[in-house]
């Protein structure tokens, strides 16, 4: 076992510093992120692209033997046995398809507990962040998820926080990521704290990708903020589309934002052309109108739905926007004789 220094540093001779990582990959995981990731330690391991693992070393772990499939249906070899966690400077859980039965098995979740056990980084890349909180390794931590499965981890894990406007989070020795494309902002975050920013900067130009973004950066925005440049702008837009049923007040999304509600204001008009709160109720409008057209659901639970407690108030917010009251947009557009689950649907696709 190479020694490791009082940081979590594993040296592998003097002066060389290291970056160890045990990657596991879930049934059905996502390949892009995993290929970034790791393809980033590649290039910061070696001189070139020789991919000697010298800086950097890697391993994909599993229990058993089977290859791993991924999403897209592509195979993945193991490279080890489920290792000594302490080898490893970060265990990197690469989620995947959400509902497509158990991500990893009971073996490797005990491992994982064992790791966070022994103070070793875990982190949660794509869905990693529900595998790490359906183990009970997320409680009183941060979590970030992608703002597309933001109402998953909501209605599987009502007594968490989540956050989907940033990229990924680093809270103590738990890291969690949204994926995509943020994978390889993470990576390169991690090499250069363990190997340095000359080498990070080398990943990421020999893979032609621009700067590095921080984790506290947007994630890059749904449709409905397609044109919006300002980053502050697209957080704000990014808590009111998760924030529709219990409506967020400006001033909250304001600081979380870090600028004055006057200065949101400002924003918003030079942005959008409307204020913070025109905007946001006429996105919990929309999608009243969204639930009104494709589910047969009462136009009080609708109203409920959309963050408006008083269904008068609601019915001739309604027809200012629309032209017409919730009800007559029933009569003219009737829901489908069997509405279909929101269940894994998006609002904005």
């Amino acid at each position: 076992m190479k020694p490791i220094d009082r940081l979590g540093t594993a040296k592998l001779g003097a002066g060389i510093p290291t970056l160890n990582v045990g990657f596991l990959l879930a049934n059905n995981f996502t390949l892009s992120a995993f290929a970034l990731f790791v393809d980033h330690l590649r290039l910061a391991a070696d001189d070139g692209d020789r991919s000697r693992p010298i800086m950097a070393r890697w391993k994909v772990m599993a229990s058993r033997p089977e290859q791993i499939r991924s999403s897209c249906g592509v195979l993945v070899s193991r490279t080890s046995e489920l290792a000594d966690p302490t080898g490893f400077d970060y265990i990197v859980v690469i989620g995947g398809l959400l509902h497509a039965g158990s991500a990893f098995d009971a073996e490797t979740i005990e491992y994982l507990k064992k790791a966070a056990k022994l103070g070793i980084p875990l982190v949660g890349v794509c869905t990693g962040s529900f595998v790490l909180a359906r183990a009970g390794l997320m409680t009183g931590r941060k979590c970030c998820v992608s703002w597309y499965h933001y109402q998953d981890f909501l209605d599987e894990f009502p007594h968490h926080q989540p956050v989907a406007d940033r990229l990924y989070i680093i809270d103590g020795d738990r890291i969690t990521c949204a994926g995509g494309g943020g994978a390889a902002d993470l990576a390169t975050t991690l090499i250069e704290k363990h190997i340095g920013r000359s080498v990070a900067q080398k990943s990421r130009h020999v893979l032609m990708l621009d700067r590095a973004r921080a984790g506290g950066e947007a994630q890059p925005h749904p449709p409905i903020a397609e044109q919006v440049e300002d980053d502050r702008v697209r957080r704000a837009l990014l808590m009111m589309e998760q924030n529709i049923a219990n409506p967020m007040p400006i001033a909250d999304i304001a600081r979380k934002v870090r600028v004055s509600t006057r200065q949101l204001e400002r924003l918003f008009q030079t942005m959008l052309g409307q204020r913070p709160a025109e905007f946001y109720r006429q996105l919990r409008l929309r999608y009243a109108r969204f639930l009104l057209d494709t589910t047969d659901r009462s136009v009080t639970a609708i109203a409920l739905d959309a963050g408006f407690s008083d269904c008068a108030h609601f019915s001739r917010q309604f027809k200012a926007l629309h032209g017409f009251t919730p009800s007559n947009s029933r009569a003219v557009n009737p829901p489908p004789a069997s509405a279909p689950s929101l269940a894994g649907q998006r609002v904005f696709e």
